[in-house]
């Protein structure tokens, strides 16, 4: 195992939502449960990088969690009918170390039930997502706030009000009928778990793995429940065709590099022929939705042997069919993209300017219009966008991106020196 600090970060943050799954399982309380789970990740953060780590970690971390969550529900009330609550709540053999080399953890990977426990229908769709981000996903309310756009008060309460809804919902896998009415939330919670590993909204890092390899596992354990749903196939085929251009998205210094200069060597031949056949499985399995058409423009941009090879005026033709079928700010901002590289900058510079009062204060807008405006030759408008879209980002390696094209030269004139 690593035990650096990042090697126990990572392992912690793979551990943490079986360990709620087990404590809900268990006990019960979720909003307790999460409570005493963070406890535990702290004691395991501050101990394990000097005592070393634990045979079995997870193991470790369920009876710290678990003696957390008692001392927790003792001290709720001094009187004598809550300590037996308490008492009662304990399995016997809590406390006991388990066999060599067994853990007491379930078999079954949790970490599902909890996903779907997350998305109950009882709760909102906003307060789903922002539950699921937090318990599954591992996300700081913080981060869940400012993928959301709003204040982060506003995000704790919700999430505070979410855990007390679910709070003695049986833990256990929904039926069928239950189950496909959840899925479209957990579907959507999975994307936004992989799209803030992808491209991390803030901090210093450009992409978080661990939240898109989670977000990936988490998605081929939905579509091994519902293999012939196109919805899910074609979410598993996004992300794998996505991530799989990870390793050429940043230079040595952790600079991004755009797609169009990226070296396409780098790019993971067996996620992109995954991905490819997934595409096509998804495209066979109904009528495509927001998924599958997604998927679809990953496929032919990873096709392409190089960026000039891209088929552009197919893309523009699914994000046609995108944002027809499932209206999204973001999905027309990229159309926009798409319709510059078909028909020219000035076209794409009006469907921009259309997102103006959807996408306010988003730094995507302006770093889209740059582009757009660098590539129509209005470089001095174009530095003024790059500007201001690294003022309003959040991600350091955005910014500095942002930065250095706002700063670069403007290139001679056609026919002139050099």
């Amino acid at each position: 195992m690593n035990d650096t600090p990042t090697g126990i970060e990572d392992l912690l943050r793979h551990h943490a939502p079986q360990v709620l799954g087990a404590l809900v399982r268990r006990y019960g309380h979720f909003d307790t449960a999460e409570d005493a789970v963070q406890e535990a990740l702290i004691d395991a953060y501050r101990q394990w990088p000097v005592r070393g780590l634990p045979d079995n970690p997870r193991g470790w971390l369920i009876r710290t969690a678990s003696r957390r969550l008692t001392d927790q529900l003792r001290s709720e009330s001094a009187r004598q009918r809550r300590e037996e609550k308490a008492a009662a709540l304990t399995p016997r053999d809590a406390f006991t170390a388990p066999p060599p080399g067994e853990s007491r953890a379930p078999a079954a990977d949790d970490t599902l039930t909890l996903l779907f426990l997350c998305c109950h229908p009882e709760l909102s769709p906003a307060a789903q997502i922002a539950l699921t981000l937090r318990a599954v996903g591992g996300l700081t309310t913080a981060e869940i706030a400012r993928a959301h756009l709003v204040p982060g008060a506003t995000m704790a309460q919700r999430i505070s009000r979410a855990k007390q809804k679910v709070r003695g919902v049986p833990f256990r896998q929904p039926g069928p009928a239950d189950r496909d009415g959840r899925l479209a939330a957990v579907l959507q919670v999975l994307y936004l778990i992989f799209n803030e590993g992808y491209t991390a909204t803030s901090g210093s890092d450009l992409h978080r793995a661990d939240l898109a390899r989670e977000a990936i596992r988490l998605t081929r354990a939905v579509r091994g429940l519902l293999p012939r749903d196109g919805r899910v196939t074609g979410l598993l085929a996004l992300m794998l065709l996505t991530e799989a251009r990870s390793p050429a998205r940043s230079g040595p210094h952790g600079e991004l590099i755009p797609l169009d200069e990226q070296d396409r060597g780098l790019w993971d031949t067996e996620a992109i022929r995954e991905g490819t056949a997934l595409v096509e499985e998804a495209l066979s399995e109904g009528p495509a939705g927001a998924y599958q058409l997604q998927a679809a423009v990953a496929a032919l941009h990873d096709e392409a042997g190089r960026a000039e090879d891209t088929d552009w005026p197919q893309i523009l033709a699914l994000y046609d069919l995108l944002v027809h079928r499932a209206p999204d700010p973001m999905a027309e901002l990229s159309r926009a993209v798409a319709l510059a590289m078909v028909r020219g900058p000035r076209a794409g510079l009006a469907a921009v300017a259309a997102l103006e009062e959807r996408l306010a204060g988003h730094h995507r807008l302006d770093a889209v219009r740059a582009h757009l405006l660098e590539r129509a030759g209005d470089h001095e408008a174009a530095r003024a966008a790059y500007r201001r879209a690294a003022a309003l980002t959040l991600s350091a390696p955005e910014a500095r991106y942002l930065r250095m094209r706002a700063a670069r030269p403007e290139p001679p004139p056609a026919g002139g020196a050099g």
